[in-house]
C-alpha cells in the first residue's frame, strides 16, 4: 500500500533510494557512483545525492549499456547465480574473465560462457549423479513452472528444459543454474526498468515543480485580470506536474505487486527446495538459491513501495497546488465554486 503523501520527505526519499541504488543496481558503474553519494562528509551528502540524480546517474545508465560495461555486469549475474558447487566451470570462467579487462569480459560475453557450460554438463553426465536423481515430479515442476511461473525468463527457461526434443540433462541445468539465472534477469529487467524510468522521470518533474511554484508565485502577486490569467497558468503548471508524476506512481505500485507475488512464490519455493533438497542433489542446488532470490524480491518490494510514496507524494503536491490556484480564481471572481482539478 502506497505510503500517505504527508509522511514523505523528498530529500529523506531520495537518500534512502540511492543508498538502495549503491547496494542493489546490478549496473556497477550506478552502483559505485550512488555509493559516492552517499559515503561523502554528512554535511555534504545531500547535495552529492541530488547531484547524483540530477546528473551523476545519468551517465552511469549511459555508459552501462555501452559494451564494457555491459559485458561486466552480465559476468557479475553469472558470478552470483552459477555458484562453485553446481557450476564450477561456469563460476571460474565469470571469475577469470573479472579480473583480466575488457577483452577477457568480451570473450567471455561471447563465447566463454557457453563453452564452460557446456564443460559443466560433460562432467555432470561422467558422474550422473544428477540425471540418477531426476524424478518424474521434479519433471513435472518444471513443467508447471513452464506454465504458471510469474517470471517471464523463468517460464522461457523451464520450458526449455522440458521441451519435446530435451533430455534429462536439460532439466538437470534448469535445477543446477538456469533456475536461478533465469530468475536473476527476470529481476533485473523490472528493476532496471523502474530505475530509468524513475531516473527520467524525476529530471522532468524538478523543472515541473520549479516552474510551477515559480507560476503560483507570480500569479498570487499579481492583480486584476493579469492575476486571473496567471492563476489559469499556475494551475495549469501544477496540472503537468501531477501529469508526470502519476505515471510513475502507476509504474512503482505495479512493481511493488509484481514484487510481492515474486517474494511469495520464491519463499513457497524456498519450502518446497528444503524439503525435497535432502538426498537430491538437483533440489539441493535450488535451495541454495531461492531463499536468496525471496529476499531480494523482499528488498525489491519495500524499494518500491517506498517509490510509489514518494510519487504519491509529488501527485498530491500537484492536485493541492492546482486546487489552490482555481480556489484563488473563485475568491477573486474567477470560475464558479465548486471548480478543482479536473482528474
Amino acid at each position: 500500500m502506497v505510503t500517505a503523501a504527508a509522511a514523505v520527505d523528498p530529500a529523506a526519499a531520495d537518500l534512502t533510494y540511492v543508498t538502495y541504488l549503491a547496494l542493489y543496481d546490478t549496473r556497477a558503474l550506478v552502483r559505485v557512483a550512488a555509493r559516492n553519494a552517499i559515503t561523502v562528509e554528512a554535511r555534504l551528502v545531500k547535495a552529492a545525492v541530488a547531484r547524483f540524480l540530477k546528473s551523476e546517474m545519468p551517465f552511469a545508465v549511459s555508459y552501462s549499456r555501452e559494451l564494457n560495461a555491459a559485458n561486466a555486469d552480465f559476468a557479475e549475474r553469472i558470478l552470483a547465480t552459477h555458484t562453485p558447487e553446481f557450476a564450477p566451470e561456469v563460476h571460474a570462467a565469470a571469475q577469470f574473465a573479472l579480473s583480466r579487462g575488457a577483452a577477457a569480459l568480451d570473450a567471455f560475453a561471447k563465447t566463454g560462457y557457453a563453452e564452460a557450460k557446456q564443460r559443466d554438463r560433460v562432467a555432470r553426465e561422467a558422474v550422473g549423479e544428477q540425471a540418477a536423481a531426476l524424478r518424474a515430479e521434479d519433471r513435472a515442476f518444471v513443467a508447471g513452472l513452464r506454465d504458471t511461473d510469474p517470471g517471464m525468463n523463468v517460464r522461457a527457461a523451464a520450458g526449455h528444459a522440458v521441451r519435446a526434443d530435451g533430455s534429462d540433462a536439460d532439466v538437470v541445468e534448469f535445477f543446477a543454474y538456469d533456475w536461478a539465472a533465469a530468475a536473476a534477469v527476470d529481476l533485473e529487467i523490472l528493476k532496471v526498468r523502474c530505475a530509468d524510468a524513475d531516473m527520467v522521470g524525476r529530471s522532468n518533474l524538478t523543472q515541473l515543480e520549479t516552474n510551477a511554484r515559480n507560476a503560483e508565485q507570480a500569479a498570487l502577486a499579481a492583480a486584476g485580470e493579469a492575476r486571473a490569467q496567471k492563476l489559469a497558468a499556475a494551475a495549469r503548471a501544477w496540472e503537468l506536474v501531477g501529469d508526470q508524476a502519476e505515471p510513475l506512481l502507476g509504474t512503482w505500485a505495479e512493481a511493488e505487486r509484481v514484487a510481492v507475488e515474486q517474494a511469495a512464490h520464491w519463499r513457497q519455493i524456498a519450502l518446497d527446495a528444503a524439503a525435497a533438497a535432502a538426498g537430491n542433489p538437483n533440489w539441493e542446488s535450488a535451495a541454495g538459491s531461492a531463499q536468496a532470490t525471496a529476499q531480494q524480491w523482499q528488498v525489491e518490494r519495500d524499494n518500491a513501495a517506498a517509490r510509489a510514496a514518494f510519487w504519491a507524494g509529488r501527485h498530491e503536491e500537484a492536485l493541492a497546488g492546482e486546487l489552490r490556484m482555481q480556489e484563488s480564481g473563485v475568491v477573486t471572481g474567477i470560475g464558479t465554486p465548486g471548480d478543482g482539478p479536473a482528474k
